[in-house]
């Protein structure tokens, strides 16, 4: 069996595991290093699964081109419009407004307060879309 877990680290990770938990993820594990850096956190929402930690060098983002970076992580979600308002509320900045796509799905799409792509779909992966 073969799983995913995106792997995200942040200049301030405490920042960012503050945004995760104000969309709703909950800290099921954290360890602190002696310099007070995120040396590992993970966050839970429902199925979905994060690993944070603090930048270990000075990465770069790539920069909002149209409407996205590139790269991002995805959150299929039945409720695109309340994940948005939760995501917009802690601190994110709308990217796309959630809308109904020409596929038949709905979707949003947020940089979170450091710069990072998220999008919320309820398109799933290997399954229908469900609007």
């Amino acid at each position: 069996m073969v799983g995913a877990v995106p792997y995200l680290s942040y200049p301030d990770a405490a920042r960012a595991i503050a945004w995760l938990q104000g969309l709703g993820f909950a800290t099921t594990t954290r360890q602190d290093a002696p310099d007070g850096r995120v040396a590992h956190c993970e966050l839970r929402l429902d199925e979905a699964v994060l690993m944070v930690a603090s930048d270990d060098a000075a990465y770069t983002v790539p920069p909002l081109r149209g409407s996205s970076t590139g790269a991002g992580v995805y959150l299929t979600t039945e409720d695109v419009d309340g994940l948005f308002r939760r995501a917009v509320a802690a601190g994110a900045v709308p990217v796309i407004e959630p809308e109904d796509t020409g596929w038949g799905s709905r979707r949003a799409r947020v940089l979170d307060p450091c710069g990072r792509e998220w999008s919320f779909g309820s398109y799933r992966p290997g399954g229908a879309a469900s609007a």
